[in-house]
């Protein structure tokens, strides 16, 4: 065996301490030291939805290069602000400029000046007036311009009259969208431009200038609009004006805008314009690096239209479903960046002093206990991702039911605004049309108003929900009489209490109450729940408002009490839900007004309960804090009377407008009129509706009203009106279930029936055919079409009548009217036939055969045969008569018997009147 000479051993342990100590400093300094640069951005401004999305571009590529410093300013807009904030960011001396000019012209120094000094500089969107820049990043806004102009050839096929609203005017991208747009039509002589205005990239402005001129370009075809904003403006100002609608062409296509637009259909068209955001700092990344770049970056455009909007907007939330991704798995990364580099130090410290005790054994004992602890890790890591993805599942199930509800709410939305629209649009034809007196204009006037005002007061809500909903509502609260407060406003409600004889009154023990509350939100909430309990109260009701305070609890508690028809159990458990419609006798509210009350008092640290039971009435309590400790101080603010009262006054006109009708006065002169032909009978729930349709109708028919099912079915029931107007939506049953009923009724089924309805599908429609309805007319409706129709039905009605009194009533043609109505005129006609011999027989013993009353069975033979049941008796008599004269050898004597006549001489002379003839001239011809 050979020994280990001491000097080679030593040789050795020095070679093991040297790898040990180059590992051990290598592993501290392997990281390469990276350069840290400063970039200066200058934005001309970004209150707009693309500058905003510009700079989440740029941020989201910063993310991927810690080592750059980013220094922003943005100037408003204004182009002297952002020289001065330029020059301040250039005193910064950073490594690399980026500005996106507001004007060419007044920004063309600062790049020059920045250029020149050395410092890169990066031209974004709008270009500048000098070659001094390093790189060029924007749209193409030539090609953009052409694009839409391209667009606007193929829409209004080379002919129409165009108005353009442009950006800056001095802005690089409003003039060569301007020039694409004017190069694009050119050729086409039929195609003008008849007026540009300049919308200074803001739909404010844009709309107010638009508004000027719009009202002299009636016959406008098609409005080009240099970004996405100032396209929605025009659709603003255009959507209100009758007779013009123009297409809408916009720039930009966010998905937030431009996309959204399209996809609502308030847009025709937006020509996509990329923010660019991720390849300015791409670009500016390569050259601070050295690496090759090109100068001038020209991002391309397309066309986004109702055919490929959808696609556009899937690839957007796909894409930002990716970035979101790819963050968490960035962030995921980090942190086993992290994890791994704290792991490998340990590592290398471990193996360092293993090999400094030669204890390789344990190292290796030690390294498998860590994978094994790793592995474990995993797993419940694993675990940890199923059950994550299982919570997804259902959170995906929540939100489609969300989003179910939102659709609903939307589309009864759209029920709430239709009719108040078609009692504007009715009343607008009627002032169009005649003029004759002054009480029949402001009474029209006052319908337009009262509606107005109820679509305000929807908009309003919609508009404080969104604030509320992107916490952009701030609570301005001063100190307060809250008795004053509440009193007044009971007093605008006191005149529709008198009419309806309802107990409108306020109970409080204290003289005064002083709280701090934001006025212009109580008042929307007290307005809010007064006007449910006017609804939901019928009349010789009461509406108690108790106020008191609650010392142990010091709170201010006010109570909203009334004797109506309640809640049922569920709409109670959902009452404050948004969206949520409870429905009460077929009436629907908005769903917004009770979530919005409840988010207003919440915001002043208080809280809203209700109480109610079904038919018996409902309670709600109003609990506020007392003093301005729960304040912030920023919510602390002084208010005037005179501005409180301003609120005030606008809240009653918005809030007590559906809740009072005009009183139907009726020409004195109808007195004198004569008795018409047809009786129409109106069902409509809405009193102003009701009353418009009736005021409309009466010249030409008798009127007959009901405002529910049941009144409904008594009063057709009663008075066999000839043709039945019918709202769809009704209290009690409602108008599809009514017109069954109506048309499977004997008595009734030989009416017309009109179906309105703001429910326009073609799948409601077919519903409404379903169950035998004549015609289906939708909201808003033209009254002249109306018109029409009713006189049509009545007309095809008629002409059945003429058909059914032919010579030969037994063998009457019966295919061409409803089954119920042919059962009802065998079952009569076999009946009389039966009967022509029984001298007794008579209209008593039809009506008990048939178990009708006298008046339903004249109003139905008179309806369908156009005569009345005594006449028809005797002419099946007679027609028998003469079948009996001609056709047998009886005796005139029988022939008198066997048609039910008293006597031969009577025979005779009936025959002979209704004739001409006797009976034996008649055998003898």
């Amino acid at each position: 065996m050979s020994s280990i000479e001491p000097g080679s051993f030593v040789k050795a342990r020095l070679v093991l301490w040297t790898i040990v100590l180059l590992v051990f400093f290598g592993a501290c300094t392997s990281e390469q030291k990276q350069r840290y640069y400063t970039i200066a951005f200058s934005q001309c401004v970004e209150s707009d939805d693309w500058r905003k999305t510009m700079l989440q571009e740029m941020n989201r590529e910063l993310a991927f290069h810690p080592n750059i410093n980013f220094l922003y300013r943005q100037a408003d807009g204004n182009s002297q602000k952002q020289v001065v904030q330029a020059n301040e960011l250039l005193k910064e001396d950073p490594d690399l400029f980026i500005i996106s000019p507001n004007e060419g012209e007044p920004l063309t120094p600062v790049v020059k000046q920045a250029f020149l000094k050395g410092i890169p500089v990066i031209v974004v969107d709008r270009k500048v007036a000098t070659p001094h820049y390093t790189a060029y990043i924007g749209s193409d806004n030539y090609e953009i311009g052409k694009t839409a102009g391209q667009y606007a050839v193929h829409l209004l096929k080379g002919k129409g009259k165009i108005i353009e609203i442009t950006g800056l005017p001095k802005s690089s991208p409003a003039i060569e969208r301007h020039n694409g747009f004017a190069d694009a039509i050119k050729n086409y002589p039929s195609l003008q431009v008849i007026q540009q205005i300049n919308g200074e990239w803001l739909p404010e402005t844009a709309k107010i200038e638009l508004s000027k001129i719009a009202a002299r370009y009636p016959d406008v075809d098609l409005v080009f609009a240099q970004n996405d904003m100032m396209a929605q403006a025009a659709y603003e100002v255009f959507k209100n004006m009758v007779g013009i609608k123009p297409y809408i062409i916009g720039v930009d296509g966010l998905p937030s805008t431009g996309l959204k637009f399209v996809s609502d259909k308030t847009i025709t068209a937006t020509m996509l314009n990329p923010t660019g955001g991720e390849e300015i700092i791409s670009t500016a990344v390569k050259i601070l690096n050295k690496e090759n770049f090109p100068r001038e970056n020209l991002i391309q455009t397309t066309v986004i239209d109702s055919t490929n909007v959808r696609i556009m907007q899937l690839q957007v939330a796909k894409a930002a479903s990716q970035q979101s991704q790819i963050e968490r798995q960035e962030n995921r990364l980090e942190e086993q960046k992290r994890i791994y580099n704290n792991q490998r130090t340990f590592v290398y410290i471990l193996v360092s002093s293993l090999f400094l005790s030669l204890v390789l054994g344990g190292l290796a004992f030690y390294s498998l206990q860590q994978y094994r602890k790793i592995s474990k890790k995993l797993q419940i890591q694993n675990q940890e991702v199923l059950e994550q993805q299982a919570q997804l599942v259902q959170m995906s199930e929540k939100a489609k039911a969300a989003n179910e509800a939102k659709v609903n709410f939307f589309t009864n939305i759209s029920h709430e605004f239709r009719t108040p629209l078609t009692l504007i649009l009715g009343p607008l034809e009627d002032l169009m049309a005649s003029n004759k007196n002054q009480y029949n204009t402001s009474q029209t006037i006052g319908l337009i108003q009262k509606n107005v005002m109820r679509l305000l007061r929807l908009v309003n809500q919609l508009m404080d929900f969104r604030k509320i909903e992107v916490d952009k509502m701030k609570l301005k609260a001063s100190e307060n009489d809250l008795i004053v407060f509440v009193s007044d406003i009971i007093q605008s409600y006191k005149s529709i209490a008198q009419k309806r004889n309802i107990d409108l009154r306020l109970i409080t023990k204290e003289p005064h109450l002083n709280i701090w509350m934001d006025v212009t939100m109580l008042d929307k909430v007290i307005f809010n729940l007064l006007s449910n309990a006017f609804k939901f109260t019928r009349d010789n009701g009461y509406i108690h408002v108790y106020i008191s305070k609650n010392e142990n609890s010091n709170n201010a508690v006010i109570k909203v009490e009334d004797n109506g028809m309640g809640m049922s159990k569920d709409a109670l458990e959902h009452a404050f839900d948004i969206f949520y419609q409870g429905e009460y006798e077929n009436y629907k509210g908005s769903g917004l007004g009770l979530a919005l009350s409840k988010n207003l008092i919440e915001l002043h640290k208080g809280s809203i309960t209700v109480a109610s039971e079904n038919l018996k009435g409902t309670t709600f309590e109003i609990r506020l804090p007392l003093g301005s400790e729960h304040l912030a101080k920023d919510e602390r603010v002084n208010s005037s009377p005179e501005a409180i009262n301003l609120i005030r006054y606008e809240h009653e006109k918005i809030y007590t407008a559906d809740l009072t009708t005009e009183p139907t006065v009726k020409p004195e002169v109808e007195s004198s009129q004569t008795k018409k032909e047809y009786t129409v009978l109106i069902i409509e729930d809405n009193a102003d509706l009701r009353q418009f349709l009736a005021k409309k109708l009466n010249t030409q028919y008798e009127i007959l009203e009901a405002d529910n099912g049941q009144t409904a079915l008594q009063q057709a029931f009663d008075h066999i009106p000839d043709l039945i107007i019918c709202d769809v939506v009704i209290p009690g049953k409602d108008g599809l279930a009514l017109t069954r009923i109506i048309k499977t009724d004997f008595r009734t089924s030989h009416i017309p029936v009109v179906l309105l309805t703001a429910k326009t599908s073609i799948e409601q429609q077919i519903e409404g055919m379903k169950n035998w309805a004549d015609a289906y007319v939708t909201k808003p409706f033209n009254t002249l079409f109306l018109d029409q129709t009713i006189k049509s039905l009545l007309t095809n009605r008629a002409r059945l009548k003429e058909h059914f009194t032919g010579e030969t009533p037994v063998a009457l043609n019966t295919q061409t009217i409803s089954k119920p109505d042919r059962k009802f005129v065998s079952e009569f006609t076999a009946l009389v036939e039966s009967n022509l011999s029984n001298e007794d027989f008579s209209v008593d013993s039809i009506c008990k055969n048939m178990g009708i009353s006298r008046v339903q069975l004249y109003k139905k033979v008179k309806a369908l045969l156009n005569m009345n049941v005594n006449d028809y008796i005797l002419n099946t008599r007679l027609q028998k008569a003469k079948y009996l004269l001609k056709n047998e050898s009886f005796t005139i004597a029988e022939i008198a018997s066997r048609t039910g006549f008293t006597s031969p001489a009577y025979f005779s002379t009936v025959f002979k009147t209704k004739v001409g003839v006797t009976p034996k001239e008649f055998r003898e011809k």
